[in-house]
């Protein structure tokens, strides 16, 4: 895990809590969130930064923008119906 961590607890979906039973994916989850709120790092826009950083990550494991793009097109369209 990440250095000088704390445990805490946040409200989330059933489908998150599940999908956060994974210890990998509560570590990487818990990464971004500390890197979204570093109040040594002023970001304009939290969200756009951690967009970015996502993207950053699906391109380190060998996405295209135009892949991402229409996995995030495909995730909107089902979260419409």
């Amino acid at each position: 895990m990440m250095n000088d961590t704390v445990m805490v607890q946040i409200p989330v979906s059933r489908e998150a809590a599940a999908a956060l039973q994974e210890q990998a994916r509560r570590e990487k989850v818990g990464k971004l969130v500390s890197n979204l709120l570093r109040p040594e790092a002023p970001v304009s826009d939290p969200l756009a930064a951690l967009i970015a950083e996502i993207k950053a990550a699906a391109r380190a494991e060998g996405l295209s923008d135009k892949e991402i793009d229409a996995e995030l097109a495909a995730y909107n369209a089902d979260r419409r119906l």
